[in-house]
């Protein structure tokens, strides 16, 4: 019975002829197995050299967490061989079970990563897999790093979208680099200086292909717009139509604040003023009826934001600077501070503006990537290194190949 049990061991692990299960040894009151296996063959493979040596020596004893058995946490345990390669030194070699220096197998550690994908929480997934929270977020990161230097090198960009995400409260920010047309987080930085920024686009994108970079969506966020004029200056800079209409949103609710301190009617008013009309409920219709066509600033600051979002079907730059010229008269006369300071602010990025107006590459897919790094927030309620906040962002958001081996 001892020999077949050594024997089935031996085919479940897929050992070849070099590795041999000595013994498989319970503790019940621990609840864990051990399956002890040495190696038996008379040559190994050196991790250097790719040669085969003969064996030097072997290292003392080392453990690896494997995938549990009938609930019981199980490891592997083994005397790895040393050996002596061309260039006379020592080096011990790497098992096949097991990525070099980790202390689990290739088998646990997918099943952590296909548990992380599923629940999004490390703290959910290193219960699920009976281990600790440092194994998992070790496996979270080392999984990151093989992604990254996994992806190929020198990749040619054609657009670009980079946004803003916050990190921790007092306004710290991260810098989201990600490609709108394959929808991935290319990477990220901690902060959004011009310093940091340059060096995340520096990174990613070489000289001699940051001419290939046609459009990049981004904010009006000074730093930006200086990174992306030194590193990419070629690159036609894009406003993206959802912050150019957030900011409208927010100059609405300034002017709604303003007036419902005399104007009851406009009381419970925000979401009937700043929703999409097809959105809004029917007691968020009523709301908005009474209001559209009253003789409110409010009333009248929506319409400037409805007629600027008409600036959007415009088919040429000349046409929407037209367009948008218009636009920004009639503003001006309306004498609605809040929107004249937005109408201006806008003027003093028109080319960036403008190019929203025509081009169809926008933040709209870093906006969604935005709100699926505030759901890894949400559901790990906050990050408190910047590092475990990239590796998650990388590792959900990155379109990584996160697995140990290339033919998982």
């Amino acid at each position: 019975m001892q020999e077949f049990t050594e024997q089935f061991f031996d085919l479940i692990l897929n050992l070849d002829s070099n590795w041999k299960v000595e013994n498989v040894v319970g503790d019940y009151r621990l609840k864990e197995v051990e399956i002890k296996i040495s190696f038996i063959g008379k040559k190994a493979e050196c991790p250097n050299t790719f040669v085969m040596c003969g064996i030097y020596d072997h290292v003392p004893e080392r453990k690896w967490r494997h995938l549990d058995l009938l609930d019981y946490k199980t490891y592997i345990v083994c005397s790895l061989p040393r050996i002596k390669n061309e260039e006379k030194k020592v080096v011990t070699m790497i098992p096949p079970w097991a990525s070099k220096n980790t202390r689990y197998t290739h088998q646990f550690e997918v099943k952590v990563i296909d548990i992380l994908k599923a629940t999004q929480n490390q703290t959910k997934t290193a219960e699920l897999m009976n281990c600790s929270f440092n194994q998992v977020n070790r496996i979270l990161h080392n999984s990151v790093d093989r992604g990254l230097e996994r992806r190929p090198k020198d990749v040619a960009f054609s657009h670009l979208s980079i946004d803003e995400k916050s990190f921790k409260r007092n306004h710290k920010y991260v810098t989201v680099l990600s490609s709108p047309t394959s929808g991935v987080i290319i990477d990220v930085c901690e902060d959004r200086t011009k310093k940091a920024t340059k060096k995340l686009l520096n990174s990613v994108i070489s000289k001699e292909n940051s001419a290939k970079v046609e459009t990049i969506s981004v904010d009006m966020w000074k730093a930006y717009l200086e990174s992306i004029k030194d590193v990419l200056p070629k690159t036609k800079v894009v406003h993206d139509r959802f912050h150019l209409v957030k900011y409208l949103n927010e100059a609405i609710d300034k002017v709604r604040r303003r007036e419902v301190k005399d104007h009851e009617e406009l009381k419970d008013s925000r979401y009937a003023l700043l929703k999409n009309e097809e959105n809004l409920t029917e007691k968020q219709r009523i709301k908005f009826e009474c209001i559209k066509d009253a003789n409110f600033e409010v009333s009248k600051a929506w319409i400037i934001r409805e007629n600027f979002k008409d600036i959007f079907s415009s088919n040429t730059i000349a046409e929407a600077v037209e367009l948008f010229c218009k636009w920004g008269a009639h503003v001006l006369n309306t004498n609605i501070a809040e929107m004249v300071k937005v109408a201006k602010m806008f003027n003093n990025h028109l080319k960036g503006v403008c190019n929203a107006m025509v081009e169809t590459f926008s933040n709209a897919m870093a906006e969604r990537l935005n709100g699926k790094i505030q759901e890894l927030k949400s559901r790990s309620k906050g990050y408190r290194t910047f590092k475990n906040f990239r590796s998650a962002i990388l590792f959900f958001n990155g379109g990584l190949n996160l697995y140990p081996l290339f033919s998982q």
